[in-house]
């Protein structure tokens, strides 16, 4: 079997997995990071946004050779110790999780999206793909805001 080494929130890690495995199931599977959620495996719902090298990505859609010698960040690695990431506290301050299921994939999303852009319009906004089942779309433009202005 082959082996992957790649980086994980800053960690190296190494895998022996098929070329062509999923990415999120060697993160989920293989080395137990269960923030990236699987829910469509087919680069729709985007549950599982995680970044490739900062850029917004769906593992569940990526194989795990795609990653070799990069970076990968998932909701795990955002904050810096005890210190939430801007978006990330943004959440919490505008109350956006219902279920939450959604939720680590919109604030990768968002994450990404704020990286590109540090005033996004509410059309930017809008155009992150991410399905959120309960509907907390306007909650979650709020944040968005919110952490744009504190970043």
């Amino acid at each position: 079997m082959p082996s992957h080494t790649f980086s994980v929130n800053g960690e190296s890690v190494t895998v022996d997995a098929p070329d062509d495995m999923p990415l999120l199931w060697v993160l989920r599977d293989l080395l137990g990071i269960t923030g990236p959620k699987y829910g469509c495996g087919i680069d729709v719902c985007k549950a599982c946004t995680s970044h490739l090298d900062g850029k917004a990505v769906n593992p569940c859609v990526v194989p795990v050779a795609d990653a070799e010698g990069r970076e990968v960040t998932t909701i795990e690695g955002l904050a810096d110790g005890d210190r939430l990431h801007p978006v990330q506290q943004a959440w919490l301050e505008e109350d956006v999780a219902q279920c939450g299921y959604c939720q680590p994939g919109q604030i990768m999303a968002a994450v990404a999206l704020l990286r590109e852009k540090r005033d996004p319009t509410d059309a930017d906004i809008d155009a992150i793909a991410n399905v959120c089942r309960c509907g907390t779309y306007f909650r979650i433009r709020e944040a968005i805001k919110r952490a744009a202005a504190n970043l």
